[in-house]
């Protein structure tokens, strides 16, 4: 009776061998597949660098634009009432969009390198360490100052079209152009 004991036994701890072997399996399979998983973001980063590279090329057809009124303007000697105001506006709307586009490789090589690899490049003897992201909330900081600065320069971009009538609305003016330089202020504090 107790060899019949001892057989049951040792048949259950085999049996509980393989179900493990066969829980550890599965578990390793599906742990692998979870972090494989984590390539999806090649999506993120390739179409992000596309929509940088397609910003940049809009941007720099702004600029031209702007350069070829202005040559126009100068070369037939005529003087647009808003002159300065429209190339100004169309200048800084084009830094506006390389502001974005710079976001978007940030974001680009931050998120590659969170999730696939380090970039090789960017750690040897040439290269930048402002595209090195270490962490989610390095990559928010980031992306969060250039965001700023975005919204810092479509404020003057609108500002250049406003007119001022009365005093109040130049007071308001002051107020706000003070409101975002200490906001740039505390910004530029924020990390050091």
């Amino acid at each position: 009776m107790a060899e019949k004991d001892c057989d049951k036994n040792h048949d259950m701890e085999e049996r509980l061998k393989i179900d493990r072997a066969n829980n550890s399996l599965i578990e390793t399979l599906f742990e692998g597949a979870i972090w494989r998983s984590r390539f999806v973001v090649i999506f993120a980063v390739v179409f992000s660098l596309l929509g940088a590279f397609v910003l940049f090329i809009v941007a720099s057809m702004d600029i031209w634009n702007v350069a070829v009124y202005t040559f126009n303007t100068v070369v037939t000697h005529a003087h647009p009432e808003n002159f300065h105001e429209d190339v100004v506006a169309g200048i800084i709307g084009a830094v506006d969009l390389y502001l974005i586009a710079v976001v978007m490789f940030i974001f680009a090589f931050g998120i590659y390198e969170l999730f696939i690899s380090e970039i090789d490049e960017a750690s040897g003897s040439n290269g930048s360490q402002i595209l090195a992201i270490h962490s989610l909330d390095q990559l928010k900081d980031k992306i969060a100052k250039v965001i700023v600065m975005v919204l810092v320069v479509n404020f003057f971009q609108r500002v250049l079209h406003t007119n001022f009538t009365t005093p109040l609305e130049m007071l308001y003016f002051a107020l706000s152009i003070t409101a975002l330089a200490v906001g740039l202020y505390f910004l530029g504090k924020v990390g050091k």
